[in-house]
């Protein structure tokens, strides 16, 4: 019984190899045509996967430290109303270049206005939004912070 185990094993691993060089030889042969090769990407035709790369624009790239993740210490006022400005206050925001967004948990969707101060400040707007209590969410190179809750007024 254990031998034919092993030999079935033997002839399923042949069988396998088998069909692996058969269907790449049909891809090499279809290649040749220069038809698709689907999971084949660049490889057959000889061309490179990345097509006009710019170095000194990739030199010129931001490198955003993804190991200090932005902390949220302070958001003044904390009770506001649709329009107001607000200023959040913290740590490890990153360069103006690395930090991404600024969204408030009562209005998700509604694009925010906000100005990058420095690393640690930020100035934004609050857009219209549900009366209550809502976070406010940073998105910077490093990651996201939440607030503690802040009260939106309605109109």
């Amino acid at each position: 019984m254990t031998i034919s185990r092993v030999a079935l094993s033997m002839m399923m691993g042949l069988a396998g190899c088998l069909a692996f060089q058969v269907s790449f030889l049909q891809a090499e042969e279809q290649s040749e045509k220069g038809a698709i090769v689907e999971g084949a990407g660049f490889t057959l035709y000889d061309m490179e996967s990345i097509k006009g790369v710019d170095s000194e624009k990739v030199e010129h790239d931001p490198v955003c430290d993804r190991s200090r993740r932005p902390k949220i210490m302070k958001v003044e006022p904390d009770d506001v109303k649709p329009g107001d400005k607000v200023v959040i206050s913290g740590e490890n925001f990153g360069t103006k270049e690395c930090f991404h967004t600024v969204t408030f948990s009562a209005a998700p969707k509604a694009p925010v206005t906000f100005r990058f101060v420095n690393e640690t400040t930020i100035e934004a707007t609050v857009p219209e939004a549900k009366a209550g209590m809502s976070f406010l969410i940073i998105v910077a190179g490093g990651g996201s912070a939440q607030s503690k809750p802040l009260l939106i007024k309605g109109q």
